[in-house]
């Protein structure tokens, strides 16, 4: 019986949590019940995954209500990719919280963190799983509010203007979504994702269906943070908490891709994206400026945080470009890559929130000689970095060799090597990191070690591992991204 309910309690059990974490109001038990709900949360979506490659889609009604006249959630490849890694992500950075939450926030704060916590783990599922275009925006409302909020509680008070940027863009961002959604709802009378993509086939020169197009992409590139359309994500990931920034990067603009490229191909389809509309050239263009521009800008930048920020807005490049070579090899790249980006970013901020713990801040110039006292974490930090620049052995390298590879099927060689050369360009603020942290002097002598509690260390060096196993094992990461990446294709048509 509860078998058969395994998508609704996808996202019914951390719903349920946050309230609970609230009444319960000791920071401990709010922590206990969220590492719990996380963690039952990603075994069902383990359970859904093995389910969906055994039998297919597997399409649930909420309310035993049929769709399209009831709201659908449907798990398919893709789906269930995305399912793994949010509740993944979300199961590893929560015991992480304890601690570090306790050293970053004022008294009090820790109840509303976990309560945020699970309120954006649902949102963020929900996105993933619901097959509903109007319950899709609910969701993203959900996940984006209480963002705002996990934003602001960063002892910065710098915090509260990044909260603020993010809280403008993405109204703005989800003001165009729905917009957009209230066009294909004018023009198809469903707002079940499968049914409209049904209505609207043939439809590719209507206005109205152009015009929708434009407002969700606009909207997306906000909430994804799509180059130029990025400036609240450096503050955001700067001044937030450590488990917030570390949530946030793995998985908020991961999802937010997830939902672009739902209705790229299963909605829209290549006939309008290629055909009667140049969209698929204009994300190219975008694409590549994100990764020139923002990489560059990541070498300049002093605060260990902010650089990875910037690393991250270059990094949402390299997936956007592989869903605008628009063949299987590209949106494999793409898929593969929003899932190994995720990881590597999860590690990096989990172990710079162990040096934001242990001295206080994460300027580069805080760093130097960090390889004396915390070798371990600095260690941990130069891995995720290789695996971030695509070095061999990391699976940084799987997705960009796979890019490189699309680039090269599609005749656009040219791509592989703006892939390539962008890749030197990270080498070199990585190595700053490297230099300040293994070849330069303390600038004054190193205070005495505080206690680095395991709740911090492991599940940091859980995903650092993860950046080596996904490196050499390719067997859920590529073969799944690429069984989603031939139904997409197959929708589009």
């Amino acid at each position: 019986m509860i078998l058969a309910h395994l998508p609704a309690l996808e996202v019914v059990v951390p719903l349920i949590a946050a309230p609970l974490t609230l009444v319960l109001r000791r920071a401990s038990i709010a922590w206990a019940l969220t590492t719990a709900a996380c963690a039952i949360s990603f075994v069902v979506a383990l359970l859904l995954a093995v389910e969906v490659a055994r039998g297919g889609p597997i399409s649930y009604a909420i309310g035993s209500w049929a769709p399209p006249w009831g709201i659908e959630y449907r798990v398919d490849a893709l789906s269930s990719f995305m399912l793994v890694l949010v509740s993944g992500i979300a199961t590893v950075v929560a015991p992480y919280a304890l601690r570090s939450v306790a050293t970053e926030l004022r008294g009090g704060q820790g109840t509303l963190l976990y309560t945020m916590f699970c309120l954006c783990v649902a949102g963020l599922l929900g996105m993933s799983i619901t097959g509903d275009a109007f319950n899709l925006f609910v969701f993203m409302e959900i996940a984006s509010l209480s963002s705002y909020v996990l934003i602001a509680l960063g002892r910065d008070r710098r915090a509260l203007l990044a909260s603020f940027q993010y809280l403008i863009l993405g109204t703005i961002g989800a003001t165009f979504f729905v917009i957009g959604v209230g066009l294909l709802f004018l023009k198809t009378g469903t707002l079940n994702l499968a049914d409209m993509a049904d209505r609207l086939h043939g439809e590719s020169t209507d206005r109205a269906v152009r015009a929708a197009l434009a407002f969700i992409v606009v909207g997306m590139s906000l909430k994804l943070a799509l180059f130029p359309l990025h400036l609240w994500l450096p503050n955001a990931y700067t001044y937030a908490p450590s488990t917030v920034t570390a949530l946030l990067a793995a998985t908020a603009t991961k999802v937010s891709v997830y939902v672009l490229m739902r209705f790229y191909f299963d909605v829209f389809g290549l006939h309008l994206l290629t055909r009667v509309l140049p969209m698929q050239d204009i994300l190219m263009g975008l694409s590549i400026l994100a990764i020139v521009t923002a990489s560059l800008v990541a070498v300049w930048q002093t605060d260990l945080k902010r650089l990875f920020a910037y690393s991250s807005v270059a990094q949402i490049g390299y997936i956007t470009l592989g869903i605008a070579l628009g063949t299987r090899e590209g949106l494999t790249a793409a898929i593969v890559h929003l899932f190994n980006h995720g990881i590597t970013k999860g590690a990096l901020f989990l172990l710079l929130g162990l040096v934001a713990y242990y001295t206080g801040r994460t300027p580069i110039s805080s760093v130097r000689g960090l390889a004396r006292s915390m070798p371990l974490t600095t260690f941990g930090i130069t891995l995720a970095g290789l695996s971030l620049v695509g070095v061999p052995g990391t699976a940084g390298f799987v997705s960009k060799w796979t890019l490189v590879l699309a680039a090269f099927e599609a005749d656009q060689w040219w791509l592989g090597g703006i892939v390539v050369a962008t890749s030197l360009i990270a080498v070199a603020y990585v190595w700053r990191f490297v230099e300040a942290a293994y070849l330069s002097a303390p600038a004054v002598p190193s205070p005495v070690p505080r206690d680095r509690p395991l709740s911090m260390v492991v599940p940091a060096w859980i995903l650092v591992g993860a950046c080596i196993w996904f490196g050499f094992d390719t067997s859920y990461t590529v073969d799944a991204a690429r069984r989603a990446a031939t139904l997409l294709l197959e929708a589009a048509q």
